[in-house]
């Protein structure tokens, strides 16, 4: 399968810096040129993926809400 369009309007290529497999959900750090993104899927996922340290992927991001702090 691949994928041919997607309405994800924040995407960011990169390659998976670390992973932190936990027995359920993993979290994924993926080095992108705008610093690093995290994610965190079930790990599942992850080995279905094949994800591996240096893996190449894009990093989706999909919110219906953004915050903003001041310090």
């Amino acid at each position: 399968m691949s994928i041919q369009a997607i309405n994800v309007r924040n995407q960011f290529k990169g390659k998976v810096k670390e992973i932190i497999r936990g027995d359920v959900v993993s979290e994924i750090d993926v080095e992108t040129p705008w610093g690093i993104v995290t994610s965190v899927i079930t790990t599942r996922s992850v080995d279905q993926l094949e994800l591996k340290i240096g893996s190449d992927v894009v990093a989706l991001v999909k919110s219906t809400e953004v915050s903003i702090a001041k310090s």
